[in-house]
């Protein structure tokens, strides 16, 4: 089996392909001035490009998993995550409250899809 791995940098590689899956790492927005919805429009569209560099499409994600610092910020998330999936190709997911690396961040998201 082929394992590819995308923009290896420290600790992780942005995005690895392997036996016909492409599985990010935690995306976090670069931006953390804007809000939580704001933050996860950055998050989706980093998202995009990654897949995108990987011959795959946000139609083929199968599992997602979100997190946020507070799950009370999950409403202001889904405003964009719904934007950006259009309720359409929805996959398995799970949006976790956590601790994240920078109090600043108030979204990481982690995606698999197929090719």
């Amino acid at each position: 089996m082929a394992i590819t791995r995308h923009e290896s940098k420290g600790i992780l590689s942005k995005v690895v392909e392997a036996n016909g899956f492409v599985f990010t790492a935690g995306i976090t927005p670069d931006n953390t001035k804007d809000d939580v919805t704001g933050q996860t429009r950055q998050v989706t569209k980093e998202i995009d490009r990654l897949l995108a560099l990987c011959g795959t499409d946000k139609s083929k994600i199968i599992s997602a998993t979100i997190w946020v610092p507070d799950i009370r910020l999950r409403d202001k998330m889904n405003i964009a995550w719904t934007e950006w999936n259009g309720g359409q190709n929805l996959p398995g997911r799970a949006c976790i409250e956590a601790k994240l690396a920078d109090p600043a961040i108030l979204v990481e998201i982690a995606v698999v899809a197929a090719k």
